[in-house]
């Protein structure tokens, strides 16, 4: 027979483990908070811009291989080019960086939006200053080097990247990893209590002898607890107490 569970089991049973729901919520969004701000190492994030347009200096051989490739297929090349070793090295060089060109490449992105012919090179660095650094020896290395590579000078810097006096962390982020982790705390402490409901084989009232044993209830045996004893023997011997004064009474009267 397949069981099914009611809405009101349902509330009775959050409302059980309420406290194990919630411990397990707020310890989840502290956890979270304090390993987010000491132990995550906030990565600071610079952008520089470049705008690649037609020089009307070019000659008829580069103004022949622009009207071959559109403007967003030269971009697309561009992409690659800037991430590449040759471009890469000649960075870290300049830089005096003590990484690979493979780890800087980690360190950037590129791209143009709506293939607009702006292309945006971000980096990103534990130091903000070396993100800044890196953003815009990036772009000034890839337009020295793409007239030589390429035949064409149509690469002007549009936006250098700036630092500010106050930058802030573009990662990790707070705000984000503290709800992450409070939504996973209550779908975990909730599930673990429909778990540990389940689990709980024992018989604790009528309605669970005729579900699981399957046989009529004929009485229940109402539970006294110690304050519920106190207060009937009290009002058990002020009874006593009337009766023996009253009946001394009926004495005296007789």
């Amino acid at each position: 027979m397949e069981e099914t569970i009611s809405l009101k089991e349902i509330v009775l049973v959050i409302r059980k483990r309420l406290g194990l729901i919630l411990s397990l919520t707020i310890g989840a969004a502290l956890i979270s908070g304090l390993v987010t701000l000491f132990f995550i190492t906030p990565i600071y994030q610079a952008n520089s811009q470049f705008l690649v347009n037609q020089n009307n200096a070019q000659t008829d051989s580069a103004v022949e291989l622009n009207d071959i490739r559109t403007n967003v297929e030269l971009i697309n090349t561009y992409n690659v080019i800037i991430k590449s070793n040759r471009i890469l090295n000649e960075v870290i060089e300049e830089l005096n960086l003590t990484i690979s060109s493979n780890v800087l490449s980690d360190k950037l992105s590129v791209g143009n939006e709506d293939n607009s012919q702006v292309v945006t090179v971000t980096a990103t660095d534990p130091d903000p200053a070396m993100a800044v650094s890196i953003a815009n020896t990036v772009v000034e290395v890839f337009q020295d080097q793409i007239d030589e590579l390429m035949n064409v000078d149509n690469v002007s810097i549009l936006n250098e990247a700036q630092l500010s006096a106050n930058p802030s962390p573009v990662s990790p982020n707070l705000t984000l990893n503290v709800a992450i982790a409070f939504v996973l705390g209550a779908m975990v402490g909730i599930g673990l209590a429909f778990l540990l409901e389940f689990l709980d084989a024992s018989i604790k009232t009528e309605d669970d002898v005729e579900k699981v044993l399957s046989l009529p209830v004929i009485g229940v045996i109402s539970h006294i607890n110690d304050r519920d004893l106190a207060v009937s023997s009290h009002v058990a011997a002020r009874t006593m107490r009337e009766r023996g004064s009253l009946h001394g009474k009926a004495k005296k009267t007789s």
